[in-house]
């Protein structure tokens, strides 16, 4: 099975926008029908009509500097191996299930290739790339809601600890970044009336019935996150929702102090945990990249 990913940047979006939409009958008939039978024009037409949804994951990583065809590119494969594994008994839409495989493929790309990152892919180092930038919004958020300034010392002492990594990893990925984000609102020219970046962004507005099948689906991922959760500690549960169950997770820091453990100690049982669970959750619905980020 081939998808045709060679056509202009263009080109490929315009094809995709103008893709079937599958409702649920169609789309687990498609994924039987490959699954079961090995046929590999229900996969061809599964994976295009969810090649929309690659574009626009796509669009978002824009910002890191690869070309867009490139990233398309990735998330085309993404796409293409979550049809290959997707398993329609599982209770879960394809949409659902595809964005991880999506998500991963694409970020694996940019760590291999951005201008200035070659440190390799570990866990570790994709969660610092992708999710500092977000940590450090939040925390100047919440820092003038306090009426409070935090110098660029501050700050990222702050980020090392919400993230429980070295303050120097924070420093050494902080100079990277800041040297190659690409802003979305630059122009595509140098005339006045040339576009911005940003107007190329495919509209990801849910219709009804998607909100209908996330809502379903978060609902089938909640039900596997606690079921992986049966299979923990009682130390090692505390310090997973303390972490990544809450709306504002709590550092390692003060979970030491809780415990009576040093922050590194509570980094280990978070791991293990995490790895616990992940072993879990792959067996359900794929490995669940959001949770782990």
């Amino acid at each position: 099975m081939a998808l045709d990913m060679t056509a202009s940047d263009n080109a490929l979006p315009r094809r995709a926008m103008k893709a079937e939409m599958l409702d649920l009958e169609t789309e687990q008939a498609l994924a039987r029908a490959w699954r079961d039978h090995g046929d590999e024009a229900a996969l061809h037409r599964l994976v295009t009509a969810y090649m929309r949804l690659a574009i626009s994951m796509a669009a978002k990583f824009k910002r890191y500097g690869a070309p867009m065809s490139d990233l398309i590119q990735e998330a085309g494969l993404g796409l293409m191996k979550a049809a290959e594994k997707f398993d329609p008994d599982r209770g879960v839409r394809f949409s659902t299930y595809a964005v991880w495989w999506i998500k991963a493929s694409i970020q694996d790309y940019v760590m291999r290739n951005w201008s200035l990152v070659r440190t390799g892919s570990t866990s570790a180092q994709k969660s610092l790339f992708f999710n500092m930038r977000r940590v450090q919004a939040r925390l100047e958020r919440e820092a003038s809601a306090q009426g409070e300034a935090l110098d660029h010392d501050q700050l990222l002492q702050m980020i090392a600890m919400d993230l429980g990594v070295p303050l120097r990893d924070v420093e050494v990925m902080d100079g990277r970044l800041s040297g190659s984000d690409f802003s979305l609102n630059a122009q595509q020219s140098g005339e006045d009336e040339g576009r911005e970046w940003i107007d190329t962004l495919a509209d990801e507005g849910a219709t009804t019935a998607e909100m209908v099948g996330e809502a379903h689906d978060q609902a089938q991922l909640k039900t596997w996150i606690f079921d992986a959760m049966d299979h923990l500690s009682e130390r090692e549960r505390f310090i997973v929702k303390s972490r990544k169950l809450t709306d504002e997770p709590r550092t390692l820091e003060s979970l030491g102090d809780e415990l009576s453990l040093s922050k590194e100690r509570v980094r280990q049982l978070e791991a293990a945990a995490l790895q616990k669970m992940r072993i879990s959750l792959e067996t359900n619905g794929g490995d669940v990249q959001q949770f782990f980020a």
